[in-house]
């Protein structure tokens, strides 16, 4: 599956869309120039509990990384995967 970004400048996504459907994504607001937070997680009921938001938060954090952007999980979904994933969180603010 195709992760795909888009951004006004401001707020953004990670989303994945199937067909011409988005089935899951992952919304995020730019607070400071290098700081995100990630407002909001929706995967589609159908699609659940097969890692798509997981594949949407390592997206985003190598994004972050890449950008050297620091992250702020405001989300529950993204709270908790960090702190079950030790690896992803050297881009938490």
């Amino acid at each position: 599956m195709n992760i795909q970004q888009e951004t006004d400048g401001k707020r953004g996504a990670f989303f994945i869309e199937e067909g011409a459907k988005r089935i899951a994504e992952m919304i995020y607001v730019m607070a400071e120039p290098k700081k995100m937070i990630i407002e909001h997680t929706e995967v589609e009921e159908s699609m659940r509990d097969q890692g798509l938001g997981l594949k949407l938060l390592y997206e985003l954090v190598d994004f972050a990384r890449d950008q050297k952007i620091s992250v702020v999980p405001e989300c529950s979904y993204a709270e908790v995967m960090f702190q079950k994933n030790e690896e992803l969180r050297d881009v938490l603010s």
